[in-house]
């Protein structure tokens, strides 16, 4: 199979609106939870959330355009515009026909979503908006992606809850080692702080609700946490085939290794005890990717601040690398970014990259009380530097999906 390599990368986060500002938000511990300011969230019993701040649509796309794609989408076109430019492909992909996009949403246009709900009711169906189904299905930032760059490769959207740009960017990998592409575009976005979808998250138990101190409250593995924070944004990346890259003379970021997937089989939104599918995830991906367990020097958890997610996810790790889980950093962004939904796998996945490229591992911020069933190294709210050969990336969603991808610092 060919190897795999990436080339660009772009992020839109609530840290940051590039690359630059998001990694250095991260090594600094930067909290990007905030009061919501995108609506009045007074009547919720959550009232706080990881927005992104500062993002200008009209970077990447005209007014016209801005008022018909959905918030999520234009994360996903600005993440895209990113990644392309730093790659060297704007506006001149070399095969266009072999070059492809997959770009995975938990959820899709839930704003437009709820927009449109609330016209229907009470202005009448003839006010819904002719764009309500093309703003709001998932897979149109895959579409608008290949037609701003002209990409007539595979194309479609990926939707497994958290699980959703793991899968893409896992599957984008397979067609370009198996042949069917030469490059492909692929990531994640996600735009579902709304009304509604706090509400729900918060009624079903799964959001901090520690209004008086939002930036202190996504503590993965902290014996004081209580819940994820919503957090919006899109990462997508430019994967490769090493060929590919090189004949073009492309700058080579990183080398994709490894794709586990797993499903639990268990419950729609616990995890399966002891972490058992997410076992099996990172097992297979060790497997695919040829990688001893102590090559390995930073994983990149899914850890969201759950009660169950992070005791499970850490029993995972133990399990499956053993006495070389003490030796490696198994950290969580997500105190930092919140958490991105459909979006959070290839924002993660870039975080692994960025970290075996620069020798450097984020903090796990927010970490105030050791949890005897979570010990161990998370990075505590300190950023650690030391070479990393291989990093790993996991995520797990709702409904038992499971992925773990591995990427390694680029060697020539």
């Amino acid at each position: 199979m060919r190897r795999v390599v990436v080339t660009g990368l772009g992020l839109v986060t609530p840290v940051g609106t590039d690359v630059e500002s998001s990694w250095s938000a991260l090594l600094a511990g930067t909290p990007g939870a905030a009061p919501i300011t995108k609506f009045d969230p007074q009547q919720l019993s959550v009232r706080f959330a990881c927005e992104v701040k500062g993002f200008d649509p009209l970077q990447y796309m005209d007014r016209k355009e801005a008022r018909r794609y959905d918030l999520f989408a234009q994360f996903a076109l600005g993440a895209a515009h990113q990644a392309v430019t730093q790659a060297g492909l704007d506006g001149r992909f070399p095969s266009p026909e072999r070059t492809g996009v997959v770009i995975g949403s938990g959820i899709g246009g839930m704003q437009t979503y709820e927009d449109n709900c609330k016209i229907f009711l009470t202005k009448g169906p003839d006010r819904v908006s002719p764009f309500f189904v093309p703003m709001f299905i998932p897979d149109i930032a895959a579409g608008l992606v290949s037609i701003r760059y002209g990409l007539k490769g595979p194309n479609f959207a990926t939707v497994s809850a958290c699980a959703s740009s793991a899968h893409a960017i896992g599957e984008s990998i397979n067609l370009i080692r198996h042949g069917v592409a030469d490059a492909m575009v692929t990531g994640g976005a996600e735009a579902a702080i709304t009304g509604l979808t706090v509400a729900a998250f918060a009624n079903m138990k799964a959001l901090s609700a520690r209004n008086d101190s939002p930036e202190t409250a996504s503590r993965p593995f902290d014996a004081g946490r209580d819940g994820f924070v919503l957090g919006d944004g899109g990462a997508v990346v430019v994967l490769e085939s090493l060929e590919h890259a090189q004949s073009r003379g492309a700058r080579i970021l990183g080398e994709v290794l490894g794709y586990g997937l797993s499903g639990d089989a268990y419950h729609i939104t616990a995890p399966a005890e002891h972490g058992e599918g997410a076992q099996r995830a990172m097992r297979a991906c060790l497997a695919d990717g040829r990688i001893e367990p102590a090559e390995v020097d930073y994983i990149n958890a899914h850890g969201t601040s759950t009660e169950q997610g992070d005791v499970a996810e850490t029993e995972a790790v133990k399990a499956v690398f053993g006495d070389h889980a003490r030796q490696l950093v198994f950290g969580s962004t997500k105190s930092m970014t919140g958490h991105l939904l459909g979006a959070a796998g290839a924002l993660e996945f870039a975080i692994a990259l960025l970290a075996s490229r620069c020798g450097v591992i984020p903090p796990t911020i927010n970490q105030f009380t050791p949890d005897p069933e979570c010990d161990l190294d998370c990075a505590p709210n300190h950023k650690v530097e030391r070479p990393v050969r291989v990093a790993l990336s996991n995520s797990f969603g709702f409904g038992g999906h499971n992925v773990t991808l591995a990427v390694r610092r680029w060697q020539d």
